[in-house]
């Protein structure tokens, strides 16, 4: 495997943590009407905590696996990023 098959792997890897966490950071204030914006002051610093936090679901989903894609590890990912955001838009 290439050093450019490499990067494509851990780009696609990476994918699904980082739409969600941008999703869920710029869309919650708009459900979430009434609650005050997260502590954090921008959406983009949130974004990239949700980022991480459903990057490091994925990494545990495949040491515990032994690989990716498996739906309890989508399932996962979507869990530890709700949690991340409903943290941090509960302060």
């Amino acid at each position: 495997m290439g050093p450019l098959d490499l990067l494509n792997h851990l780009l696609n890897f990476a994918a699904p943590a980082l739409a969600l966490g941008l999703v869920l950071a710029f869309l919650a204030p708009v459900f979430m009407k009434n609650k005050a914006l997260a502590r954090t002051r921008t959406r983009t610093a949130q974004a990239a905590i949700n980022f991480v936090v459903g990057l490091l679901a994925l990494l545990a989903g495949l040491l515990f696996f032994g690989r990716d894609g498996k739906m309890a590890i989508y399932a996962a990912l979507v869990l530890a990023t709700a949690s991340s955001q409903w943290w941090a838009m509960r302060r």
